[in-house]
């Protein structure tokens, strides 16, 4: 197996459920994805070999607010607001550290 066309594969949960049930995109997880996207581009990292952010549908977990996944590691998070993401994106994508006070339990 050769070595992965990108070091991180994000997946922001962009869900909307039309029931009315909670969900991703009650916390403007299109937003916050095209932020991180927008971040990850100004920090030159969005090329083979560095980051991809992607929009995913749902990731099955709504009820811990909105939920980003990073691969290879399976690392989870929950998110509020922009400086979450500023974080995520400087500690874990530019780093390599997981940022613990983001992490959804039971990673």
């Amino acid at each position: 197996m050769g070595k992965p066309y990108y070091k991180y594969h994000v997946f922001f949960c962009t869900n909307q459920r039309e029931n009315g049930s909670q969900c991703c995109q009650d916390y403007n997880a299109l937003a916050n994805r095209a932020y991180a996207k927008d971040k990850v581009k100004a920090a030159g990292l969005a090329i083979p070999g560095g980051v991809r952010i992607n929009g995913a549908g749902c990731l099955n977990r709504c009820k811990e607010g909105p939920v980003v996944v990073i691969y290879p590691e399976g690392t989870w998070y929950n998110y509020v607001d922009f400086e979450d993401i500023d974080e995520i994106v400087e500690k874990h994508l530019v780093q390599g550290e997981v940022v613990k006070r983001l992490q959804l339990a039971g990673e």
